[in-house]
């Protein structure tokens, strides 16, 4: 064995979370600290042949008959209490002596292999969550988070890998006390702010700094995972503002970048504050450049195929927001999203989804009336004709595509006004009324489905009543939601769109509405009671003046209907 290799080995610590397409062989923490010493021993062997160099490698071969030693011992409080006042103790050993010698790297760098060895030992604790809180008391978590910025990114990676391990979600939901402790203390000492300082530095193109960046965001991720609340902060705290530049890098694609839309989207879902944070730092023009690839092209891969999706959801759940609306409406979304939907590539059904959420509700006018001027009508109307075949692969994507479609055209006979209204309209005049026929085809499709999960339903409650079980509030709205998931939602939009039209003032649309009506036994009465309990579910958990005079536009539709 020469002395490179002895430099570089390390005995095992423990599994660590791999990326995909890693090996444990390249374990990065077999080679920590050891490069940095390597290069510098180089330097001195000529001075000093005999000298620091013997000695470090005596040590690294005795600290392997160490680790043998210590594998058969039990790990419990007083020899966790031991490890943390042995990291302490090198921790600052290795300080003082940096500060004493900072030009003279043999000097200090037996002290920095000691101190790589005692973080891989602390992996141990991580089997132990329980004991969590001997860190904090300890204050091992200040000291970690201390080591984020050390001078030799090897140890800063070493804490990274550590702190990885330590808040794997398994592990933090097997004892929620240790956990909580653990979460409060790095989220007290600005972990994120550290960590994203940290990423800033790394190098991407050493495979061992890029495994860095990608257990960085694991952290990130599993603290996200286990307490929510702390996306904000984390957003807040360069995160967001790292994940952008980081999304629109040039730099070919790879598993970092896929982590980074992951984390992106877990940011924005349920959360205003990210949203506006996002749209702030011109997010949204971010993710339309990065969706773009996507509207002549496939993703080459199943993982590019994944950071496509989460771009996606990313963008939706920003357009939830009223003022990324118009952001999106400037940076030429509608134009991107209306040229997917005519290249028929994968990105076709996510465009739909992004069109729903950017013209839904009263905020999504100004997105309507763009969207009818850019020949917008002449691309959804035949997909409300013909649902894809690509889309009919699986009984769910056939419902979701005709959901946001109609929704769609529901928000245009909403939102449209005067010359765009016109146009809406006249689309279902054409070709004797063929859109008509559609709509009313999609009615009594969606009609039998939902009477079907009604049958059901009203099973399950015969059952409750008779076992003496009582339907509450929460009951009652679980079978809402059901029904709605069987295609009440769809039923509720086409009768919407059904009254909406024969509301219009074209005499010619409310006969053929009546007309398919009393042709296949339906009734009016259905889609009055149907459109009823739309408006009395009706709302957005915003304005109750909105939720008031919608429920009252609705009930004027049907006074004519």
């Amino acid at each position: 064995m020469d002395v490179g290799e002895l430099l570089n080995y390390q005995p095992d610590r423990g599994a660590k979370r791999l990326r995909a397409g890693d090996d444990d062989d390249d374990d990065p923490r077999n080679k920590k600290a050891g490069r940095e010493l390597a290069r510098h021993l180089e330097r001195e062997d000529s001075e000093d042949p005999s000298g620091d160099r013997k000695r470090i490698l005596e040590k690294l071969m005795d600290d392997d008959e160490d680790a043998d030693d210590q594998e058969g011992e039990p790990v419990d409080e007083s020899s966790v209490k031991k490890m943390i006042l042995t990291f302490e103790k090198r921790s600052y050993k290795n300080q003082e002596l940096r500060i004493k010698f900072p030009d003279t790297p043999g000097r200090f760098m037996e002290t920095e292999l000691d101190l790589n060895d005692i973080i891989q030992e602390m992996h141990v604790i991580a089997t132990m969550p329980d004991l969590y809180h001997l860190l904090v008391e300890l204050n091992a978590v200040h000291s970690l988070l201390g080591l984020l910025s050390h001078e030799n990114t090897d140890i800063a990676i070493a804490v990274v890998d550590l702190l990885q391990e330590l808040t794997d979600i398994d592990t933090l939901h097997e004892s929620e006390e240790g956990a909580e402790v653990l979460i409060d203390s790095l989220l007290e000492g600005q972990v994120v702010a550290l960590l994203v300082q940290n990423m800033e530095r790394l190098d991407e193109q050493v495979k061992e700094e890029a495994d860095g960046v990608y257990n960085t965001l694991a952290i990130i991720e599993n603290m996200a995972e286990f307490r929510p609340g702390l996306c904000t902060e984390a957003a807040q705290q360069g995160l967001m503002q790292w994940l952008l530049k980081r999304i629109k890098a040039k730099i070919p694609f790879d598993a970092n970048k896929l982590y980074c839309s992951e984390v992106l989207a877990i940011l924005l879902q349920n959360n205003d504050s990210t949203r506006e944070l996002l749209g702030e730092l011109d997010g949204i023009d971010v993710l339309l450049q990065q969706l773009s690839v996507f509207k002549r092209h496939n993703p080459a891969t199943a993982e590019e195929q994944e950071m496509m999706e989460n771009l996606f959801d990313a963008l939706c759940s920003c357009l939830m927001l009223a003022s990324n609306r118009d952001r999106f409406l400037r940076g030429e979304g509608l134009q991107l999203m209306n040229l997917m939907l005519r290249e028929k590539k994968m990105s076709r059904t996510s465009a739909l989804r992004v069109l729903d959420h950017g013209m839904i509700g009263p905020e999504g006018s100004d997105n309507c009336h763009k969207f009818v001027d850019i020949l917008g009508l002449r691309t959804i109307f035949p997909l409300f004709m013909k649902t894809p075949k690509k889309m009919r692969k699986a009984g769910a994507a056939d419902k979701e595509h005709e959901e946001h479609v109609c929704s769609i055209i529901a928000s245009c006979l909403r939102n449209l006004k005067a010359q765009q209204r016109t146009r809406l309209l006249s689309k279902f005049t054409e070709n004797d009324c063929e859109k008509v026929d559609r709509l009313m085809e999609l009615h009594f499709k969606y009609l039998e489905a939902v009477q079907l999960a009604d049958k059901r339903i009203e099973g399950e409650k015969h059952d409750m009543v008779k076992r003496g079980e009582i339907l509450d509030d929460v009951m009652e709205d679980e079978f809402y939601l059901r029904r709605l998931d069987a295609g009440l939602f769809v039923l509720q939009l086409l009768c919407y769109i059904m009254v909406e039209i024969s509301n219009s003032g074209i005499s010619q649309l409310q006969q053929r509405v009546h007309q398919i009506l009393n042709l296949r036994g339906g009734s009016v009465k259905v889609v009055r009671h149907i459109m009823r309990e739309y408006a009395e579910n009706i709302g957005d958990g915003k304005s109750e003046e909105f939720k008031e005079s919608e429920q009252k536009r609705i009930m004027d539709l049907l006074e004519n209907f």
